[in-house]
């Protein structure tokens, strides 16, 4: 995986940032899971952050969006996560 960027979100309103990040309460609420299961999916390496504020939050885009919901789908039809993260890993998508 790739390190993540650093992003200054200081004129921004709470939790959201430049071109739609945001960090991760808002990522939660936004795609339904739980903060803990976005840190759960991080840890797995199924998921990355997008990039990270000057303070070390982690922030999250519209694709993080957007895979957070896949992974809640397909775990959610029965697959296992790591199983999950092996699919993504054969498609050559490590983010």
């Amino acid at each position: 995986m790739t390190g993540c960027k650093t992003m200054n979100t200081a004129d921004r309103p709470s939790g959201q940032g430049a071109k739609g990040v945001m960090r991760i309460s808002r990522a939660a609420e936004a795609s339904g899971v739980s903060k803990q299961s976005i840190q759960y999916y991080i840890m797995l390496g199924l998921l990355e952050p997008a990039g990270r504020t000057p303070a070390g939050h982690q922030l999250f885009d519209e694709a993080s969006l957007d895979r957070i919901r896949m992974i809640r789908q397909l775990n959610d039809s029965g697959y296992p996560l790591r199983e999950i993260r092996d699919i993504f890993l054969k498609r050559g998508d490590q983010r």
